[in-house]
């Protein structure tokens, strides 16, 4: 089972490392991982894409919150959340392909960033799974790069994750 645990956790060095040197250490695995600093710079807000069942990420979240650096952890998954992610892709694009990528970029609301003679440069935001089917949309020989920033989530409505 797919997970989106976010945590406020101190902005120090080594804060990082902690968190994810627990997860190597007891071979849990991270899909994907931002962290970024918050309107509080004493403060960085980190989200983790990881996977398992009930009891591996109980087991997550209780190692993450011994932590000394973390101040405050929440799985996102529980409730109603948005998520995005960034992704930039470069695609061959030559003669009639150039129209079809227009058209596939219009399709997903995707934006093209960089046109050279034989590329387009195309960014996409939305879930993940928006992304990989972007990717499957195109020919598999005209992806020439990819890159992903991870996954960016926050609650629903009211909930908030603050101190």
């Amino acid at each position: 089972m797919r997970r989106i645990i976010s945590l406020l956790m101190e902005n120090e060095p080594g804060a990082l490392s902690r968190v994810v040197g627990l997860f190597s250490q007891r071979s849990y695995n991270i899909d994907s991982l931002t962290v970024a600093p918050t309107e509080d710079n004493s403060l960085s807000r980190l989200t983790v894409v990881t996977s398992g069942d009930e009891r591996k990420i109980e087991q997550i979240t209780k190692h993450l919150n011994k932590i000394v650096d973390v101040v405050k952890l929440v799985d996102l998954s529980e409730g109603a959340h948005i998520e995005r992610e960034l992704m930039l892709i470069k695609v061959k694009a030559v003669g009639a392909q150039r129209a079809e990528i227009q058209r596939m970029a219009d399709i997903f609301r995707a934006q093209i960033v960089d046109i050279t003679p034989g590329a387009y440069s195309i960014q996409l935001t939305g879930t993940s799974e928006k992304l990989d089917a972007f990717i499957a949309a195109q020919a598999e020989n005209s992806v020439l790069e990819v890159v992903r920033t991870g996954v960016c989530g926050i609650a629903r409505g009211e909930k908030v994750l603050t101190l």
